[in-house]
């Protein structure tokens, strides 16, 4: 029988499951456990003791680790082995930043245009966000967080402004799928901060100030985490 056979014959009997390999296994715990902050960033990965976790041997750790590799989340070193990449503090700042002024100018220019079912929807995901506080998972947040943000900005008319607003929030995704882990305290901060603009833009509030509004909270969460993370001055 064919591999392709074998493989529908598996699906049949398991009512069209079938169970993920060995690496897949290994990539989506360690995936998991990287943008959940279980494992920080230099933390060292070593694949015998990952490998006796997951009741497995070595070489599927090892294709796990080669695919978070291509991803961006793991780098390897000589004379040190796999571990999580470190965050590129500058890199992460300035997409940050460009971000903020892109994302500003979008909901700037949708002033106006925002249906009522657009701010209900839009409240209703910073709701969401509100209750998932007391069981606080990251992942979650952040995904909820980028829903929240594109549902403002997507309204805006401006073509290139939501592509470049699109752009940038694909590159945060590269650099780091989640940084409240790191900053828990900016998450009910951050949800305060989408009432006050969803407010802003209910009132009829000048663009400007709601573009300013938009760029200021874009910005608080890179700062804290930067700031979080700088060593102490002597």
């Amino acid at each position: 029988m064919s591999p392709r056979r074998v493989k529908a014959a598996v699906a049949a009997e398991t009512g069209g499951a079938i169970a993920p390999s060995k690496s897949q296994r290994a990539y989506e715990l360690l995936h998991d456990r990287i943008v959940a902050g279980t494992y920080s960033p230099g933390y060292r990965l070593v694949l015998d003791a990952i490998g006796r976790e997951l009741d497995m041997s070595v070489v599927p750790v090892r294709e796990a680790i080669r695919r978070l590799e291509a991803e961006g989340l793991v780098t390897f070193e000589r004379n040190i082995g796999a571990k999580v990449a470190e965050i590129d503090e500058l890199q992460y700042h300035d997409t940050m930043e460009a971000l903020s002024f892109a994302e500003g100018a979008a909901i700037s220019l949708a002033a106006g245009l925002f249906s009522k079912s657009d701010l209900d929807e839009a409240r209703e995901i910073n709701e969401r966000m509100r209750v998932s506080l007391a069981a606080f998972d990251p992942m979650q947040f952040t995904a909820l967080n980028e829903a929240f943000h594109r549902r403002l900005s997507d309204v805006c008319p401006n073509d290139t402004v939501r592509e470049i607003v699109d752009t940038c929030w694909k590159r945060v995704g590269r650099l780091r799928q989640s940084t409240f882990s790191f900053v828990p305290g900016r998450a009910t901060a951050s949800v305060d901060e989408h009432e006050a603009i969803l407010g802003l833009i209910r009132e009829g509030a000048d663009p400007r100030r709601i573009e300013l509004a938009v760029r200021a909270h874009r910005l608080a969460t890179p700062d804290a985490f930067l700031h979080r993370t700088q060593p102490p001055q002597s």
